[in-house]
């Protein structure tokens, strides 16, 4: 804090106002920070029908992806976040190495890129992508 000419106390400049983080951006950089991890093959649930839809909903014109929050589900407070993910892992990876890597990855950059404490990270493994699965890309009703 520094003296005003008046003779008042003013706070510094990084003390005036509030910054608040919305879950949907804690969200998207774990995300994005679990898809970098190898033997991470998708993000939310694996398999059959709710993964179709999930392609589906996901899609916009042009065919480009716009969830990449997809899977990730945060809480986040005023100075703490809470992470639960779902991820599909490649056939033959270590289960526990790839959830290390990914806790260790979504922790640094949640915390670097918003200064929030990340207390835990729950990872939850929905299905094992098998190397002869093809990838299901559901063809669009839509034009």
């Amino acid at each position: 804090m520094t003296e005003s000419a008046s003779g008042g106390t003013l706070k510094a400049p990084s003390d005036r106002g509030r910054t608040t983080i919305a879950d949907g951006v804690v969200e998207k950089i774990a995300g994005l920070a679990a898809r970098e991890v190898i033997g991470v093959h998708a993000m939310g649930n694996g398999g059959g029908l709710s993964r179709t839809l999930g392609a589906v909903r996901d899609r916009v014109p042009g065919g480009t992806r716009t969830s990449v929050s997809r899977g990730v589900k945060a809480e986040v407070g005023e100075v703490q976040t809470a992470l639960d993910l779902e991820i599909v892992v490649e056939y033959g990876v270590s289960i526990r190495d790839v959830a290390r890597a990914v806790r260790e990855n979504v922790v640094s950059a949640v915390e670097r890129m918003t200064g929030l404490e990340v207390v835990e990270v729950n990872i939850a493994v929905s299905d094992v992508k098998l190397p002869d699965e093809e990838d299901e890309e559901p063809e669009s009703r839509l034009q």
